[in-house]
């Protein structure tokens, strides 16, 4: 569930919604007619010393399952049009 909560009253606020968030970096993980949840994914931070601390210790297997790891989710938004 989305830690906060946003609630337009038109169609047309509820795109210029998603739009403010796209812009400030978030990501649309789902989409319905009504509702929309956007997150925000923290960065990976120094890959470089995780790929090197495990080429010399593990041949990079540690490296490529770093990689394939989902990054954090750092924010999440649900936007959604109310109905009256």
């Amino acid at each position: 569930m989305a830690n906060r909560i946003r609630k337009v009253s038109t169609q047309k606020e509820f795109e210029k919604m998603i739009d403010e968030f796209i812009t400030m970096g978030y990501q649309v993980e789902s989409q319905g007619e009504d509702n929309a949840r956007v997150v925000k994914k923290a960065p990976k931070t120094q890959h470089a010393l995780v790929a090197l601390l495990t080429v010399w210790w593990t041949l990079g297997i540690g490296n490529l399952i770093y990689a394939a790891m989902p990054a954090k989710i750092e924010d999440e938004v649900l936007i959604k049009i109310e109905k009256d």
